[in-house]
């Protein structure tokens, strides 16, 4: 039996019996969901935030990529065309990426605490966060949320999904600019320290 018969054959009985891949990292992302609720649950008042507008754009473009990545609609035309070729092997390096940034950002999350914020604001008793992940990351959540949905690009395979995960990134790279500059203002020099020895979204270990 060559590769392409058992290939056939596996996917096959993965249809029959098992669930889908997208249906795995779709219920992942929930479970992060449900995480990110309970989390919220408890959080420090806001001291100053931005204002809605200067959101916008970072909701929209982090919206429309979410779109792109997750619909179900076939009719995508040209952006429906596959990059990358359907294998179990790429469902099954989709699926663990997207598991591991889910993780990543559910242990960020934990130790980021009463601190975390939706938008950009300074919480009041702000802290600046060094450990777990963030000892060598500045923005871990960001982090694992761009793993994740470069494995969940992978599962769905097609170049819309390209083109989602390309405005989620740049999405969260302006909110981490931004967020940086307004952590910098508020911690100053413990926050330049914080920076030189850590990378923004991949771990810098010094």
């Amino acid at each position: 039996m060559n590769f392409d018969n058992l290939f056939s054959s596996a996917k096959q009985l993965w249809a029959i019996f098992g669930p889908s891949p997208f249906g795995i990292v779709s219920d992942l992302w929930v479970l992060l969901g449900l995480y990110w609720i309970v989390s919220a649950l408890q959080q420090k008042r806001v001291s100053k935030r931005e204002a809605l507008f200067g959101r916008l754009g970072h909701l929209a473009a982090f919206g429309l990529g979410a779109f792109l990545i997750f619909s179900r609609n076939d009719h995508f035309g040209p952006l429906g065309t596959r990059f990358v070729r359907e294998s179990i092997w790429t469902s099954v390096a989709g699926v663990v990426l997207t598991a591991a940034g889910i993780a990543l950002a559910m242990w960020a999350r934990f130790h980021l605490g009463a601190n975390w914020s939706g938008i950009v604001s300074i919480r009041q008793q702000h802290e600046l966060i060094r450990t777990g992940p963030y000892t060598w990351m500045r923005h871990p959540i960001y982090s694992g949320i761009l793993l994740g949905m470069a494995g969940t690009m992978l599962v769905v395979g097609e170049v819309r999904a390209l083109i989602g995960f390309a405005a989620i990134a740049t999405a969260s790279y302006a909110k981490a600019r931004k967020e940086e500059s307004w952590l910098n203002r508020e911690f100053g020099a413990n926050f330049e320290t914080h920076r030189k020895h850590t990378g923004m979204f991949l771990p810098r270990f010094s």
